[in-house]
């Protein structure tokens, strides 16, 4: 599938997709939130892929926010259907992927560029970057799962803090307060979401998607993340992976898991 706003390459397993709107700062708009939806979907499909990575093209911006000038006329009942639309197509959807995804903050992440990397499973970022929610600068709240997510992330403080200052902070600032799990040189940062990668496509895929599973059912109401743990475990031994990563301890050599 072509896209006009991404950059899809494969390598040895992991997809990475660039977000590619350079003269908007890689800015969200209904398009790029589309086809974003699409090229994960396509790279979930695809058995040969067991990681998927997001970045944005250049060196300022991984996504610089949502763009404003297609809903600055929007009223209340559009408003509305943009969001859940979004959370639904996107956010959401990147979030209870079976595929782990990690966001390359290579630069910006604001708004709904910050809210992007926060739906993905965990986060690196270039030393340069600088993330925040400015969205009640102009009057609104962020609307893509982010006044959630970053509580979860940070803390219900330092959300409310975040969000009701609009103010950035620091790649070492969102280290410190876990919104990312590392910080890296431009030049680093790639290579590093490759090496994390390869640790995590050594592993059985069945079970990675049983586990992204189990952590996103704590943090849901009415579910009992205990029971879906359960259940979970459960279902790993009915597969073909769980007898050949048990086999291959048993008889000390590296497993090689299918995905079955």
């Amino acid at each position: 599938m072509q896209f006009n706003n991404l950059i899809v390459q494969i390598e040895n397993g992991v997809g990475v997709i660039t977000i590619n709107r350079p003269k908007k700062l890689n800015a969200l708009n209904k398009d790029t939130i589309l086809e974003l939806h699409h090229s994960i979907k396509d790279l979930d499909a695809a058995h040969d892929i067991r990681v998927i990575i997001i970045t944005g093209s250049g060196d300022k911006a991984f996504v610089a926010g949502a763009d404003i000038s297609e809903f600055s006329d929007f009223d209340v009942q559009q408003a509305a259907q943009l969001s859940r639309e979004g959370q639904e197509l996107l956010f959401d959807f990147i979030e209870n992927l079976s595929t782990p995804v990690i966001a390359a903050i290579n630069g910006f992440a604001l708004g709904g560029g910050l809210e992007l990397a926060m739906a993905t499973h965990f986060r690196v970022a270039s030393d340069n970057a600088r993330m925040g929610l400015p969205e009640v600068s102009l009057g609104v709240i962020p609307g893509y799962g982010g006044t959630q997510r970053l509580a979860q992330l940070v803390g219900k403080g330092r959300a409310l803090e975040m969000i009701m200052t609009a103010q950035m902070i620091n790649a070492s600032q969102a280290e410190l307060w876990g919104l990312v799990n590392a910080v890296k040189s431009q030049e680093e940062l790639l290579p590093y979401c490759f090496l994390l990668a390869e640790k995590i496509k050594q592993n059985g895929p069945l079970a990675i998607s049983a586990a992204i599973k189990a952590v996103n059912a704590n943090f849901k109401e009415g579910i009992s993340g205990f029971d879906i743990e359960i259940s979970e475990f459960a279902k790993c031994f009915g597969t073909e992976d769980f007898k050949e990563g048990t086999t291959a301890f048993l008889e000390k050599r590296k497993a090689k898991f299918t995905g079955h």
